[in-house]
Parts: structure tokens; sequence; C-alpha cells
């Protein structure tokens, strides 16, 4: 891996490497993140992959993809004129790095350009009416006019409305499949119309049927590569009130169009509203809000190495592992208090919560929360 003035590198064998880890058992992007800080690289933490399952009390060892699955998956990806980008390196959404459980991976298909633009999100109803469906449109446009790219969700109704609206200047549609996997299906052929400026991308793998839970994992990343989100209809319990607590999380702004009272589609939108989101009529109430944003850097989470080397794994003496299990239960706790209550180190304490995820035991939650499954 070289590192440049756009960021880092991956060679090809890296690149492999980074592939693989992610598509194992029990690795999410904040496992994988917390993997390649502790040994130095991708391929010496698949190595330790079956002694830390072992270690975490699971007896078979986990699932670890393999190099031919993981060169199908890149050959998969060339054949559709798609690429890996890894986080970090020139081409990954700027903002998306700012997020704790960004993809190490992100498969893009279309044009790069559309990731160097500011960018706004706008989601909403399914079922939308012919109102959302206009106010859409006109927000759509007059982002574009103002120099931004939308982000939305490929979906039926107010998502394929914004992807619709900004073909020409560009727009960015996230799947919660992998990139041969669109859904709804026909949706193919505005995919294919959204490639010339802008962007298609998935951070699942090829072949991978999207599922119910699978959509707001998507929604973190609408929300996540975007500068702000616009809510247009959302009923009481929708899929779009997700991506407004997610992005409210992520320190995104929240919008919310107002609607009827007598509307259901309405209902989440003027929830978002009494709560504080910024209500919207047109697009210069998104510009005026987001412009002074745009000349200010974002933190992002960076990994501490990167580079390919020996394992420095120091096991946890024994009464270190069982003081740091007997503190976790299915109540989530923030990994400082383990830290402090089990009065040991912080690295023994990550160590032992890596063993227990790779066993499949420990579930990660936002904020740094941990929680036995």
């Amino acid at each position: 891996m070289s590192e440049n003035r756009d960021g880092i590198h991956l060679t090809d064998e890296q690149r492999i490497d980074w592939l693989r880890l992610i598509r194992s058992q029990n690795v999410g992007p904040r496992t994988f993140r917390a993997l390649i800080n502790h040994f130095g690289g991708a391929r010496a933490a698949l190595e330790a992959l079956p002694g830390l399952a072992r270690r975490g009390g699971r007896g078979t060892t986990p699932q670890i993809c393999s190099r031919s699955q993981a060169e199908r998956e890149i050959d998969a990806a060339d054949k559709m004129g798609a690429r890996f980008v890894a986080v970090g390196e020139a081409g990954y959404p700027r903002l998306l790095q700012a997020i704790d459980d960004r993809p190490p991976l992100l498969a893009l298909r279309g044009n790069p350009d559309a990731l160097t633009r500011p960018a706004a999100a706008i989601v909403g109803s399914r079922n939308a009416s012919g109102a959302g469906l206009k106010i859409t449109q006109q927000l759509a446009r007059g982002l574009a006019a103002a120099g931004f790219v939308t982000v939305s969700g490929l979906a039926r109704g107010i998502d394929a409305a914004a992807h619709r609206a900004s073909l020409e200047s560009g727009t960015i549609a996230v799947l919660a499949g992998g990139l041969d996997r669109l859904y709804p299906p026909e949706h193919a052929p505005l995919a294919d119309a959204i490639l010339a400026a802008g962007i298609v991308l998935s951070e699942m793998p090829f072949g991978w049927e999207p599922r119910a839970r699978d959509f707001p994992r998507r929604n973190r990343l609408i929300s996540g590569i975007a500068l702000g989100i616009v809510i247009v209809e959302a009923a009481k319990r929708s899929g779009s009130l997700i991506s407004a607590r997610l992005a409210l999380e992520q320190g995104r702004e929240v919008f919310a169009v107002p609607g009827s009272p007598l509307d259901p589609r309405a209902e989440g939108t003027n929830g978002l509203l009494k709560q504080g989101a910024t209500p919207v009529t047109e697009a210069a109430d998104v510009v005026a809000a987001l412009q002074p944003i745009i000349g200010r850097e974002l933190p992002a989470h960076e990994l501490k190495s990167a580079d390919d080397g020996p394992p420095e794994y120091d096991e946890p003496a024994p009464d270190e592992r069982t003081r740091v299990i007997g503190l976790l239960s299915p109540v989530p706790i923030s990994i400082d208090d383990l830290v402090r209550l089990s009065k040991t180190s912080s690295r023994v304490v990550r160590i032992v919560l890596l063993e227990l995820e790779i066993a499949g035991r420990l579930e990660r939650h936002g904020g740094g929360l941990v929680s036995l499954v």
C-alpha cells in the first residue's frame, strides 16, 4: 500500500485481502477497523480469525472468505465496469469517511466526478402523492442548479423522482443489495441512465439479494454521503425516519417538507418538524443551510495502520478475560465503562471484544456501546 497527497492506494493483493476480510463471517465495518488497527493489516487479521473465534468461545471456525471468492467478485465488478474503492483512497466519498461504521470497501459504477461535489440526500415515501413527487422534482432541480449532487436509494416514489429530476446534473444511487441485484428490478433502466453523470454504489457483495434489514443499513450511507437529508413524505413508521435518525447521529442536517395533517404520508415529516427539523418549501432553504458547511472539513476516522505486518496479539490473562466478559450482558455498555470497571487496559478490553465478536457473541451499537448477543 502506498500513500500520496490524495490518500492511500491499495495494491491488488491488499484489495483482495481487504475484500476477503470484510466478507468473512462476523466481520462488519467497525470490527474490520478494529482488526486492521490491532493486527496491522488485513492478511494478518485473516490469519488471526480462527484463534480469535476459539478464544471467544466459538467451537467452530467462522466462515472466512476465500481468495477465489474475492477474485470472482472482483471479476464480476470488472465485467460490469465497476471498481472497488477503499476508505482513504481517492474516489471514496469524503464525508462518508467521517462516520464510525463507514464501509471499508465500496463497489462503484458510473462517473467518479459525482463524488467530488457537495451532496444533498432526498428520500421519502414509496407510495408518494402527486404533490410529493412534484416538490421532489422541484427540490432536485433547484439543488442541481446550485451545484449539488442528489443522493437517494433508487426506491419507488420519492427516491426515483429525485434521481430522474437530476440525471443531467448528476445523482448518486445507493443500493441495499449487490450492484447486480437492483431493487426494485424495474429501475434497471433508471440505474443505467444515472451512470453518465452520476454513480450507483453498494457495500454489499455481488449477487446479494436485499433483505428488509439491509435497507436501514443502506440508509446510513445515503445520509453519510450527504451534507444533509430532505424527507419529503414519510408515514409514522417509515424507513425515511430511520434515515433522519441516522443523519442526526452522523451530525448531518435534517430537513422536512411540511404536509397536510390529513395525509398519513405526512405524519412522519410533520413529526420531524415538531422535533426541530428545518422546514423546506424550496431548494433555497436547503442551500442556505448547507452552504456554510461546505467549506468546513468534517473529521475522518482514520485507520491507525493499514500496512500488512506481523500480528501483535498478546492474549489476555484468564482473569482479565473473565472480568471483562462478566461485565457484559444483553444491555449495551460503553467500552470506556468496561475499561474502568474491569480495572484492566483498553487494549485488553478491545482484544476480548474482538474475540467475542468473531465468535458471534457480541453486538456493537452506535456511540461505542457493546452488548452480548
